[in-house]
């Protein structure tokens, strides 16, 4: 290996470890071809194909805990167990290519786009979307389980990682921000009432996910509105160290998705400051996003101690095989599958 290789050092989280730190990020689909919320030959295709190419370890899509947690009626669901076994032939043809494979489990919220939707209070992302019901105790007793029940069938599916996701406005996101989040009960007001939701999750997660397999949380470093009382990186922090305390392993850390009003400058890795921060005082490994489309650019982020993975998402859907360029230009020496060997 070069002195610039630090982007393929293998990383170990518990007891896996992943062949090299540059990851693919969850893409949603939403294939027409997904009844139900079971996973297709599409989906073994486009996530089998990011293995072959070299990414170290492969997240599966925004996968709905419930039918009215869905983004779409295409999203892939969890919530029973014919999902969990469709799942089970994509496990084993990623795993089988070198790759480490993940799932992001998620409720969508006030965000869904199916009936029955629900939010921490009756405020709609937008004018255009419908206003949701304000969540019940016993709505969210249903979701905890829910994330739970899924996360069982993760690991009877063979994944090897979890994800929970509490970003881009979908409901653990929901109620952590005061913008979307106007509770008078347990789950509003402080940023401790706001966080209760996600760590409950987080801990009914780790109750069935085995102690040898690491556990993520994606989250909105930032709500992205100036101004205002919103989410923000000092609350991500603090909340990065309780889930730290409840045994989540990986900060995977993005940004926005709460509202229509945001305000975002995009440039190149325009939110590794955020990982590289919560890394830093919290105290635990992150994963970093973001307009990221360049071999040292990756391997810089690494190298710098700014994150401990970096996560692609659509550079790897413009190239499937992108590691495996990134690993030549880096003059590093990577597999290539003995069928493709011809045209390397």
């Amino acid at each position: 290996m070069t002195a610039s290789s630090h982007l393929f050092t293998p990383f170990t989280l518990r007891s896996i470890a992943v062949r090299n730190r540059l990851w693919v990020s969850p893409m949603c689909q939403y294939s027409v071809f997904a009844e139900d919320g079971v996973p297709t030959d599409w989906h073994l295709v486009h996530l089998g194909s990011r293995a072959v190419g070299g990414a170290g370890l492969i997240l599966v899509e925004a996968t709905a805990v419930e039918p009215r947690g869905r983004i779409s009626a295409q999203d892939l669901g969890l919530w029973n167990d014919a999902q969990a076994e469709a799942f089970g032939r994509i496990v084993r043809f990623v795993a089988d290519h070198g790759a480490t494979p993940a799932i992001q489990i998620a409720h969508a919220g006030r965000k869904a786009g199916v009936p029955g939707t629900i939010g921490p209070s009756p405020l709609p992302f937008s004018p255009e979307m419908g206003v949701p019901t304000q969540a019940t105790t016993d709505d969210l007793r249903a979701v905890v389980e829910a994330f739970r029940a899924a996360a069982e069938r993760a690991l009877r599916a063979g994944f090897q990682a979890v994800e929970v996701h509490a970003a881009h406005g979908y409901l653990l996101h929901e109620f952590l921000s005061p913008v979307s989040n106007r509770r008078t009960d347990g789950y509003g007001g402080s940023l401790e009432n706001r966080a209760r939701l996600s760590l409950e999750v987080v801990r009914a997660v780790r109750s069935v996910w085995p102690e040898r397999r690491p556990l993520f949380v994606r989250i909105s470093a930032t709500d992205w509105l100036p101004g205002v009382s919103s989410w923000d990186v000092e609350q991500s922090v603090a909340l990065a160290k309780w889930f730290k305390a409840e045994g989540v392993d990986l900060i995977d850390v993005s940004s926005g998705g709460l509202s229509a009003d945001q305000q975002i400058t995009l440039e190149p890795g325009y939110q590794v400051s955020f990982a590289e921060r919560i890394r830093r005082e919290a105290g635990i490994a992150v994963g970093a996003v973001g307009l990221i489309t360049e071999a040292r650019q990756a391997d810089a982020i690494v190298r710098e101690g700014r994150a401990d993975a970096v996560l692609v998402a659509r550079q790897s859907l413009r190239d499937p095989y992108w590691p495996l360029r990134v690993a030549r230009e880096l003059g590093v020496e990577m597999a290539v599958p003995f069928q493709y060997r011809r045209a390397w």
